[in-house]
């Protein structure tokens, strides 16, 4: 069975996590902030903080961000519900941008629309699907004209760039948000990590990682004890990383560009393979190179007239699975309860009837990528 994603595990991978294994820490070590300025120096960002996995990363940036009762997140309808439900985790309310048709990504074009002198979103969260980023210049531009602040969901994004920065930056945004899940560019096993510039909300994040609490004097409302003594001053969460997993994530980095060059011969070859069946395969922006998480086509169903299901039926059947990314989040029972309904981001929904993933991975061969194809082949003839 050809799974449509799974991660790539070497010997020194191994190694790397059996070493903390026998070391002193196995959480709450040196190898977390060893992880921490790996992939800050590879992103060109000050400060990292590794957390259990990108929903609590996506938490803690809306709480460092000061998004509260009151408040609204805007995101795409096109993400998984993490992205939103980081709003709703804070007492936030929820609402959504719909997508470029080109890109699937949140159009900035739809944010600038939206936005209106007051009642405007206290944060907006871009979610860079498949590994390519949005317009982010324009939705910096818009965030300074608005006053919204910007975390970027770049769970599909590491080792990607936009205008010859990297995913990560923080160049156009306050925070960015990767995931380290099996199926991702990188893997801790589960985790995930906030990326930003800003010394305050590094700080913050710190602190909501971990219980909230500190053992930093300065911060204290009242003379240490003594060295065992902590104080918390604010209500934080367990979100923390273990040394294991960021043992394996340290190591995985050796990796990631030869992952990511990888991605994109796949994604190549799929672009020349499927040209001539009857399917949309994805464009990217000429300011962007993604680092090709998933690989989403859509049907063109006027030449295409089974359903969807029946065709993820008959590729299995092939020994191929598929996927899809994603059900747009307004139409989850949860969401349509405050008041979304179909038919409130048309572009979104129209995505969701046409689009599907296939198999991309690193250690996917070309030999079984040619057979995803011959059986595409013969499931839409």
């Amino acid at each position: 069975m050809i799974y449509y994603g799974r991660q790539s595990i070497n010997e020194s991978d191994i190694e790397t996590v059996v070493s903390v294994l026998r070391s002193d820490f196995l959480t709450q070590g040196p190898m977390i902030e060893r992880f921490e300025h790996r992939v800050a120096e590879y992103c060109g960002a000050k400060y990292a903080v590794a957390v259990t996995n990108a929903t609590s990363a996506l938490h803690i940036a809306c709480k460092a961000a000061g998004l509260s009762h009151g408040d609204t997140l805007w995101t795409s309808p096109i993400t998984f519900v993490a992205s939103a439900n980081c709003g709703r985790y804070c007492g936030a309310k929820v609402d959504f941008v719909d997508i470029d048709d080109t890109t699937y990504n949140m159009s900035a074009d739809e944010l600038e629309k939206k936005l209106m002198p007051g009642g405007n979103p206290k944060v907006v969260v871009p979610v860079h699907l498949a590994g390519q980023s949005c317009d982010m210049e324009k939705i910096s531009a818009l965030s300074k004209r608005y006053g919204f602040a910007i975390i970027e969901d770049a769970s599909h994004a590491l080792g990607a760039t936009y205008k010859d920065t990297r995913v990560g930056s923080c160049k156009y945004s306050d925070m960015t948000v990767f995931s380290f899940h099996p199926v991702k560019i990188i893997t801790t096993g589960e985790g995930g990590m906030v990326l930003t510039n800003n010394k305050e909300l590094y700080e913050k994040l710190v602190l909501y990682r971990s219980h909230g609490i500190t053992r930093d004097a300065s911060k204290m409302t009242k003379e240490s004890d003594g060295p065992w003594y902590y104080q918390q001053i604010e209500l934080g969460y367990n979100y923390r990383m273990t040394d294991i997993q960021a043992a394996l994530g340290y190591s995985q980095m050796e990796r990631l560009d030869k992952f990511v060059e990888r991605r994109r011969q796949l994604a190549k070859r799929y672009d020349e393979m499927l040209a001539e069946l009857p399917i949309r395969t994805p464009q990217q922006n000429k300011n962007t190179n993604s680092s090709w998480h998933i690989y989403a086509v859509r049907l063109d169903k006027t030449h295409v007239q089974k359903s969807k299901a029946r065709i993820f039926e008959e590729m299995k059947a092939h020994g191929v699975t598929l996927n899809l990314h994603y059900i747009p989040v307004h139409l989850q029972p949860y969401y349509q309860a405050l008041g979304f309904k179909q038919g409130d981001f048309p572009k979104s929904e129209r995505y969701y009837e046409e689009a599907f993933t296939l198999p991309l991975y690193y250690e996917l061969t070309d030999e079984q990528q040619d057979d995803i194809i011959a059986a595409l082949k013969e499931v839409l003839s």
